[in-house]
């Protein structure tokens, strides 16, 4: 049987220019248009655009000085090293992008599936810790099309899968290799600190579970790699007026820290992007250099063989009858409770 995997992202711009990045970011704020409460369709475009006209020429600036994205490239990497990885454990499969905000769309995922004579799907969310804007997002629409294009096909769905033991090994390996080369030890005045993407909190007031998913991920590797201490700062993109965040910003808990050096892990990304290369890399290590602290960022391994293993184990362990991947049961979503969703963390909360 041919079995069609989609890879769903959130996507962002290759080319530094007005022409892709206003209506990436357009789509953006039109998702997440009820945070600023109720209004007409003809209110949310126009809303959307007004916001997309006034934060692409900063976000421009920061695509050019990170000498553009580089997230459908890694992106692709993943999908060609998951398709290898699934040919050599025997399967018989294809495997597609699907992007929330830019190209290749969802849509056009699903499209390219059917044509290639695909008998059933697995869609995972390439977000590790599952979140409404993201992951639920991302496979709400992925439903919507399937029902659009009137295609009668079996579809397994993963959502949150943080808790992966060996996802949880290749991330704390990531922050071992940056201690190592720079001789550093989490016992003494080197503090880990996890840059997790923020969420609003209105999102948390109606049941997403996101904020606990990140303490339990973050708990978790810093118990794998040895840190007795740790501190958590999320990156909040405070850009619509009233919509409060959560706390505390990774960058007040770089100007209140009490440390020489600073480890910092983006525990939210599966990819280098904008996050990471223009926020971290640029604006939080200026910050902390300011106060004099050392500032060492861990790399994302996102196309490690251990990476491109669990997404195979996410992909097999959706289709086996054993309902467990790498020994976490694997359970219907909480998320998103529709048939056929399952993920590693519904055990969490039984």
């Amino acid at each position: 049987m041919k079995t069609g995997v989609l890879l769903l992202n959130f996507g962002e711009p290759e080319n530094p220019v007005p022409e892709e990045v206003i209506p990436f970011l357009e789509r953006i704020f039109s998702l997440n248009a009820p945070l600023m409460g109720q209004a007409t369709p003809e209110q949310v475009q126009a809303r959307s655009r007004k916001l997309a006209e006034d934060r692409a020429p900063g976000l421009i600036v920061e695509y050019r000085e990170i000498g553009g994205s580089p997230l459908h490239r890694q992106a692709r990497e993943q999908a060609e090293g998951l398709e290898a990885e699934l040919e050599r454990r025997g399967h018989d499969a294809v495997v597609l992008l699907g992007m929330q905000f830019t190209e290749p769309a969802i849509a056009q995922a699903v499209e390219q599936a059917r044509a290639a004579g695909v008998e059933r799907l697995v869609a995972i969310p390439v977000y590790p810790l599952c979140g409404p804007s993201t992951t639920v997002a991302a496979l709400t629409t992925l439903d919507r099309e399937i029902t659009q294009q009137e295609w009668e096909v079996p579809v397994r769905q993963v959502t949150g899968w943080h808790r992966h033991p060996a996802y949880i090994e290749l991330r704390a390996d990531a922050i071992r290799e940056v201690l190592r080369e720079n001789g550093l030890s989490l016992n003494g005045r080197t503090r880990l600190v996890f840059s997790a993407h923020g969420t609003p909190i209105k999102y948390l007031d109606e049941g997403s579970r996101y904020d606990i998913y990140v303490r339990d991920f973050c708990a978790r590797v810093a118990e794998a790699v040895g840190a007795r201490e740790y501190t958590l700062g999320y990156q909040n993109h405070t850009n619509r007026p009233g919509v409060q965040w959560t706390q505390p910003d990774v960058d007040r808990v770089i100007a209140e820290i009490d440390a020489d050096n600073v480890v910092v892990d983006p525990v939210s990304f599966m990819h280098e992007q904008s996050e990471t290369l223009a926020e971290l890399d640029h604006e939080l290590r200026s910050e902390a250099e300011e106060r004099g602290l050392g500032f060492h960022r861990v790399g994302i391994p996102h196309a490690v063989p251990e990476f491109i293993g669990v997404l195979a184990d996410l992909v097999e362990g959706s289709l086996r009858e054993t309902r467990e991947i790498a020994g976490v049961p694997l359970r219907q979503c909480l998320c998103k409770p529709t048939v056929g969703t399952c993920c590693l963390n519904a055990a969490m909360h039984r």
